[in-house]
């Protein structure tokens, strides 16, 4: 039996988990273990000097999940340390997160970064986040979870290089266009810093992010065009095509 791990950062109640936990039944055998409350945009944070409180609980169907009081990449990393029996899956398959994760989101993105951390322990993993393109829009996962069941079978069967995942954005329409291969894009963020009246906290807020739509090729154009995008991320960050110019740099020690 194929045995899949289904993770988030919207929480272990959100709509999303849910809807991916159910489709995912479909092709094998699911765990679900995710963080207790929302931990979205927490990146690749992993809890280190402080315990991690961990609890079973149920989803809406009556199925039984674990919480963690931690973040997504928390998450992964107690499943592959034993917290998780029978590890490892066959894949891990994280979402479907509330809003999308292209360009320069996926360095903030606790869905794609707890896929990376299955990744660093040699496991396929593939991110599935649902585009709104503003906040208030309503959001409908069932469009989302047809295409994450479709890609999950290829991927279960295709082989992935090491320390690669695959980032799926899909647009809230349905039916979608099709699947279009993309690189990351470029988003454009409208972020601002609200304080109380004593200017003793703040809080960083601000409408759905913008991007540049018309790059052809990109993950935001090929879901501002109603197609879900789907791109290889690797966990090498190095700036290969830089790398000859800063030789160049006259460093001296």
């Amino acid at each position: 039996m194929t045995r899949i791990l289904v993770t988030n950062d919207d929480g272990i109640h959100a709509p999303g988990i849910f809807a991916l936990a159910q489709a995912m039944r479909q092709l094998g055998d699911v765990t679900v273990i995710a963080p207790a409350t929302n931990q979205s945009a927490t990146g690749h944070k992993k809890t280190l000097f402080s315990e991690i409180p961990v609890a079973q609980t149920t989803l809406r169907d009556g199925t039984t999940a674990t919480a963690l009081t931690g973040s997504p990449t928390d998450c992964v990393a107690l499943a592959a340390l034993g917290l998780v029996e029978d590890w490892p899956p066959d894949i891990v398959v994280s979402g479907i997160n509330r809003g999308g994760n292209m360009g320069q989101d996926i360095t903030y993105s606790g869905t794609v970064t707890a896929a990376l951390e299955a990744a660093l322990s040699g496991v396929k993993a593939v991110a599935f986040s649902l585009d709104n393109a503003e906040a208030n829009d309503p959001i409908d996962y069932a469009e989302a979870a047809r295409v994450a069941v479709e890609v999950v079978k290829v991927a279960l069967v295709r082989p992935l290089p090491p320390l690669t995942i695959l980032n799926v954005n899909i647009p809230n329409i349905a039916p979608v266009k099709g699947l279009q291969l993309a690189r990351q894009g470029v988003r454009i963020y409208y972020d601002t810093l609200v304080p109380n009246d004593e200017k003793t906290t703040y809080r960083i807020t601000g409408p759905t992010p913008g991007g540049v739509y018309d790059t052809v090729g990109t993950d935001v154009w090929a879901v501002h065009r109603g197609y879900a995008s789907i791109t290889p991320i690797h966990l090498d960050m190095t700036a290969h095509p830089f790398m000859a110019e800063l030789a160049a740099w006259d460093f001296t020690l």
